[in-house]
């Protein structure tokens, strides 16, 4: 019994390290003003903030200055 108990724990220890980040919840800017505050313009599908729905003109490049 103290070895199904243990092995549950590490179990669950181990699961905690492969638990997504609050920051990858979903996508740091919601619009372009937030992108501009934080100084962010001019992003790239490369970039960690970019995301199609930030590129108006479907050129690739969200939030242009």
């Amino acid at each position: 019994m103290f070895r199904a108990s243990f092995f549950a724990a590490c179990l669950v220890v181990a699961g905690l390290g492969l638990a997504p980040s609050a920051a990858a919840a979903g996508p740091p800017y919601a619009n372009c003003k937030e992108a501009h505050a934080d100084g962010a313009s001019n992003m790239t599908p490369d970039h960690p903030g970019y995301r199609s729905g930030l590129d108006r003109d479907g050129d690739g490049i969200a939030c242009e200055r």
